[in-house]
């Protein structure tokens, strides 16, 4: 979803240059859901180590964001961010999320999940939040008051990729899987076929008549 077709249920990405902002724009959001200026389901204030892990700094919602079972979807956006080495999108593309959003790649993906992570980067401080709004104009003038790079994608779209990844995720293990029996399978053949040209070659020294 582009910023300009708007919709009332989304999730907005948000980078700071001083970390204490980011708490801050938590703080104000709160705010917000107390005057039901919006809705908030999820938010988390979060930051990405140097191997791209995200870490949960704060949070706020009815949705838990903890864990990528039962969190909201800022959890589980959480997670697909942060997991180890990435979980592949999109299955046919092959893509990692861990790999997909070096600013210098020079592929360049349509995706929620790739725009969301582009906006957390790697040694800042930033903001996750799944929310309902009427407009935009009250959460841009809050990040905008605080120096922040506000990302809006609707919440259906980063929802239907999150589903993607995981999905993609359980087919690239079972590949991985079957490549590693079938990989076993194939050294035991190997194995075994060399062991019985061995026991030919010996079969057949043994009935070789001797020469006078």
């Amino acid at each position: 979803m582009l910023d300009d077709a708007f919709t009332r249920e989304n999730v907005i990405a948000v980078s700071f240059s001083e970390d204490a902002n980011a708490y801050e724009a938590l703080s104000r959001l709160k705010e917000l859901d107390a005057n039901s200026e919006v809705g908030v389901r999820g938010a988390a204030v979060v930051a990405r180590d140097d191997d791209r892990k995200t870490v949960t700094k704060d949070q706020f919602g009815e949705d838990s964001v903890e864990g990528t079972a039962t969190g909201g979807l800022v959890g589980l956006l959480i997670g697909v961010l942060g997991g180890p080495l990435g979980v592949i999108v999109g299955g046919a593309t092959g893509v990692l999320v861990g790999s997909l959003f070096d600013e210098d790649d020079a592929d360049q993906t349509e995706s929620a999940l790739a725009d969301i992570s582009k906006s957390i980067r790697v040694g800042q401080t930033g903001l996750l939040a799944e929310l309902s709004e009427e407009s935009p104009v009250a959460i841009d003038a809050v990040m905008a008051n605080l120096g922040g790079t506000r990302l809006r994608r609707s919440a259906a779209d980063v929802q239907a990729e999150v589903a993607a990844a995981e999905e993609a995720q359980r087919e690239a293990k079972q590949k991985a899987r079957e490549e590693l029996r079938d990989a076993r399978l194939k050294t035991h053949k190997e194995e075994i076929d060399a062991k019985m040209a061995d026991l030919k070659a010996k079969l057949h020294r043994n009935k070789t008549p001797a020469t006078s």
